[in-house]
């Protein structure tokens, strides 16, 4: 069973910096896209950025400039690297996977169990 676990959240101040981690694990044959989505309390859950197996990548406009997703495909891990971070940036934090199945060879989508950020002074 593929399973996503998410490290590095934390209580960071206006301006600070945190990384996130996710690596996945269990029954995996390949990764498609990796992401991070946030959910701030009483609001949906939203993409923050996404890359491809191939390096591409996506980002919400608000994290534009302020966020970098890398991945190492070597270690099925997914990196997001968020700088000058602002109050607006508190939410939990989910990995988000598309993984073909090692045994069926079918394409599920899976999720972390988040990590809380927290940006306040």
């Amino acid at each position: 069973q593929v399973q996503l676990v998410e490290s590095g959240g934390g209580l960071v101040q206006p301006g600070g910096s945190l990384r996130l981690s996710c690596a996945a694990s269990g029954g995996i044959f390949s990764i498609n896209a990796m992401g991070w989505y946030r959910q701030a309390p009483g609001k949906a859950r939203d993409l923050v950025a996404t890359i491809t197996s191939g390096g591409n990548t996506n980002y919400a406009d608000s994290v534009k400039g302020r966020f970098t997703i890398s991945r190492d495909n070597a270690r099925n891990t997914v990196y997001l690297q968020m700088n000058s971070l602002k109050p607006e940036d508190t939410a939990v934090y989910y990995c988000n996977a598309i993984v073909r199945n090692s045994i069926s060879l079918m394409i599920g989508n899976y999720w972390g169990q988040g990590t809380q950020v927290t940006v306040s002074s």
